[in-house]
């Protein structure tokens, strides 16, 4: 086999205690006049007061835009920038969760090339640079401070859209978990789930033919040899931390260990992708109203059973990075060790086990379904066809909580492997 690989990453990375400090050094390389997105609560706090004095008296000039809600709502991001253009900004900064970071992109996009946001969604549809962006996440989930990718909420669509493009990678990203232990528990236990679930997806994410197009035609290319490097390391991190920080979020070395793992998931699902349980997430978000993390994390345990057959080393290899590892079973076993133990976390944790439990109705499954196959861009990565029946068992076994129901309808050559 040759060995082929394609990631995409920010120009820089700085990881750790008190690197926020490093933020008005940073901002001064890259430009003079700074808009800043965050929300409103981060905006109030000491640790923002103390950046924002820092980047003055580093010598920028700095405009602070407060406002940034959920999910980027679309027509925020036009407030936002309209606000920001007599401003003149040469660079933008994101501090906060992953809509704050998603914000800035946006706004740094729209400040470059103008036009409305819709005019980007999709994959490739930015024609060049952005202004320079530096994301200092304060939340340990979305990643994005590594991706090329910003979703969004559209009032004209039913499910967020997302703007993908290698112009949207920061040029810096600058990850501190000290910013991470104010945390609450829950919104701990949502985002580290969504990042276990990012690395897995990109880890089992099928694997293309590599061509000298592959990485110039999409975005996400499934899974290659970098990649994979990079989620196994999250998955690691967050098999032994994640409910460390959810119990004890004062626990330094957790929480510096699962925004480790976020960022790594970012590096990896950045450039792999991600698959089925993003795809079913869109639609249950749009009709339950909760968190991204959460519906993708209650879906993962089912995605990962349907996939086990199709993806039967990848899963032995994910026990192993859980700490699972007992050479003496087989390939299945270990598989199965993987799928439960990432059941039983997300459980300790608080995730919700079902759909039924995440306040999906049942009249909406059908609904749901169709949605979720009309998101090809991430069932392409799957590593198992996800064909109109195949989505339908796989909807109906997490309504049910039936993990086993998961893998039904398996072809007789998959059986046989099993």
């Amino acid at each position: 086999m040759t060995l082929f690989s394609a990631i995409r990453l920010p120009a820089e990375i700085l990881f750790g205690k008190g690197q926020r400090h490093a933020l008005p050094s940073v901002a001064a390389r890259l430009g003079t006049r700074a808009l800043l997105c965050t929300d409103e609560r981060l905006a109030a706090s000491r640790d923002f007061a103390r950046m924002l004095d820092g980047l003055r008296e580093a010598g920028l000039a700095v405009r602070v835009y407060d406002q940034v809600l959920p999910d980027v709502p679309r027509d925020t991001v036009a407030v936002c920038v309209e606000a920001a253009r007599p401003f003149a900004p040469d660079l933008v900064i994101g501090i906060g969760g992953g809509s704050c970071l998603d914000m800035a992109k946006c706004a740094a996009l729209l400040l470059s090339h103008g036009g409305r946001l819709p005019d980007y969604y999709g994959e490739f549809k930015v024609p060049g640079p952005v202004l320079p962006l530096i994301l200092v996440p304060t939340t340990a989930g979305t990643g994005s401070e590594a991706t090329p990718v910003a979703v969004i909420s559209d009032p004209d669509r039913t499910l967020k859209v997302g703007v993908s493009s290698p112009h949207l990678i920061a040029r810096s990203a600058i990850c501190d978990p000290e910013l991470t232990i104010s945390c609450p528990p829950a919104l701990t236990a949502i985002a580290g789930a969504d990042a276990l679930t990012h690395a897995i997806e990109a880890f089992t994410a099928g694997r293309r033919s590599p061509s000298p197009e592959l990485a110039q035609k999409h975005v996400f290319i499934g899974k290659t040899a970098l990649t994979d490097h990079f989620a196994l390391l999250a998955i690691r991190l967050l098999g032994r931390s994640l409910e460390r920080a959810w119990r004890e979020g004062t626990d330094e070395e957790a929480r510096a260990e699962v925004m480790m793992a976020a960022l790594a998931a970012g590096c990896a699902f950045g450039t792999a992708g991600t698959a089925a349980a993003h795809a079913i997430q869109y639609p249950v978000g749009a009709l339950t109203h909760t968190a991204h993390g959460l519906g993708v994390a209650t879906m993962l345990p089912y995605v990962m059973r349907f996939n086990r057959e199709a993806a039967l080393e990848d899963m032995a290899e994910i026990a192993r990075a859980l700490g699972l590892a007992d050479e003496g079973r087989s390939r299945a076993a270990r598989a199965d060790a993987a799928i439960g133990e990432v059941a039983r976390l997300f459980a300790a944790i608080g995730i919700p086990p079902t759909l039924a439990a995440l306040g999906l109705p049942a009249d909406k499954l059908v609904w749901t379904g169709e949605q979720a196959l009309g998101i090809e861009r991430l069932l392409k990565n799957s590593p198992r066809p996800v064909g109109p029946a195949e989505m339908t068992c796989l909807l109906d076994a997490a309504y049910r909580g039936d993990l086993d129901a998961a893998a039904a309808n398996l072809l007789p050559a998959q059986e046989a492997r099993a």
